[in-house]
């Protein structure tokens, strides 16, 4: 589990009104009816629990986790669990929405979900994590299922965190269920490239928008904020693509190099670190994170948490194009500014959808009982990013919007068809 970095600069902006004023502005060029509209605003289900786990120490702590389920219309819901210290249930709500739209975006057949566990992993033992992943996967194991709602990783949960929720379940079932959880090993039933398949995404992404925007990719710099899983795979393979990846941040600091960084020896000195930058040589310290932002460079992308880019520093942002591995960076109150300002963003919802399409992968190989190769896996996914990308920006065009807003309108419109051939409500 690498370190995220921090948001430089928060907006006190709600990620759920966030995602609802963009959702209010595609509905409105859909001429969505008000019934569907109040239907698809608000999630199916909302699950609130306490777990109380036994420390190293003895004592008992009491830990509130979540889990919502914003739609199933499509399929299945489908979203991560992240366990962080400021998880709460308005972050967890806006992030199942996004699952739902991102399902969408992609056409994949599930819906939207995320679950959360407001305590800090970071603070806890291997043994502490265990009891509490445990503990949660049987609280909710109604509300799991192969077929019903699928976990995954996301901030502070990784591959040995699914494998404990896939084996807890199994128990919970009296039987080996592998399909009910992805992101597992690869000896569990994990898919080949899933590990980078986020950071894949947003490379395919930048390229297909850089060839829209006339850019040569080997005249191109890039700066990537957050070098954890997704912005390291997304540095390492567009690197491995002719770009200049200039800066890249971590929870340490921002580290800059006009020349371009190494980002095979900066991704193998942040796994020899601790999963941190800290000391990082290869590249010169910025004297703040926020800085890395204001790069002048041709691509910038946000791969830590929401809210890095709001009203505050959007129009200070010189990049000619944004590419959004993380959820939720730009909030709502930031995209008319950078949208003025002639900046092109390749939204989260489209930017990043690769790891969900690897999960649906690795789910539909559960259910063969076959596993694909690595190349496989990879040609497939990249087909449906660049299909997925190019609907988008058909449909940015034909409604004269950003692609954010476009990316709405094709996901809503998907999802409200669908009800209305399943018979309504």
């Amino acid at each position: 589990m690498g370190y995220i970095e921090p948001a430089p600069i928060m907006d006190k902006e709600n990620p759920f009104e966030s995602m609802m004023s963009r959702f209010k502005i595609a509905a409105g060029h859909l001429g969505l009816n008000e019934d569907t509209y109040n239907v698809l605003k608000s999630p199916d289900k909302q699950v609130i629990v306490n777990l109380p786990i036994t420390m190293d120490d003895g004592s008992i702590r009491v830990f509130e986790a979540y889990r919502v389920i914003h739609n199933n219309i499509l399929g299945p819901s489908k979203g991560g669990v992240r366990f962080d210290p400021n998880v709460n249930l308005d972050e967890v709500k806006a992030l199942a929405a996004w699952m739902t739209w991102k399902c969408a975006v992609v056409d994949i057949p599930y819906g939207g979900a995320k679950g959360g566990i407001c305590c800090n992993p970071r603070q806890m033992s291997s043994g502490e994590i265990e009891r509490l992943t445990r503990a949660y996967t049987t609280a909710l194991y109604d509300v799991f299922g192969p077929d019903k709602d699928i976990p995954a990783p996301d901030m502070g949960t990784g591959q040995r965190e699914m494998a404990w929720m896939m084996d807890q379940y199994s128990r919970n079932s009296g039987m080996t269920v592998n399909g009910v959880v992805t992101g597992k090993p690869s000896v569990l039933g994990g898919s080949e490239g899933r590990t980078e398949a986020t950071g894949r995404g947003v490379m395919v992404s930048a390229l297909t928008a850089l060839e829209k925007l006339k850019i040569n990719p080997y005249n191109c710099t890039v700066a990537v904020q957050g070098f954890g899983n997704v912005g390291s795979n997304a540095a390492l393979l567009l690197a491995d693509r002719g770009t200049k990846v200039v800066a890249i941040s971590d929870i340490t600091g921002a580290y800059y190099n006009s020349n371009g960084i190494d980002i095979e020896k900066a991704n193998e000195y942040r796994l020899n670190n601790r999963g941190t930058l800290d000391n990082f040589t290869g590249a010169e310290k910025l004297d703040s994170a926020d800085e890395l932002m204001m790069l002048d460079v041709d691509v910038l992308v946000p791969a830590a948490l929401e809210n890095v880019i709001t009203k505050h520093n959007a129009d200070r942002i010189k990049a000619k194009l944004i590419v959004e591995g993380a959820n939720g960076p730009t909030s709502a109150k930031a995209d008319d500014i950078i949208a003025k300002k002639g900046i092109v963003v390749v939204p989260d919802i489209l930017a990043n959808a690769g790891g969900v399409t690897v999960s649906y992968f690795e789910w539909v190989q559960n259910r063969l009982g076959y596993k694909w190769t690595r190349d496989r896996v990879n040609r497939r996914s990249d087909r449906i990013m660049r299909t997925a990308f190019e609907q988008v920006y058909n449909t940015s065009v034909k409604y004269d919007v950003t692609l954010r807003i476009a990316a709405y309108i094709v996901a809503i419109d998907k999802v409200a068809k669908t009800y209305a051939y399943r018979g309504g409500f």
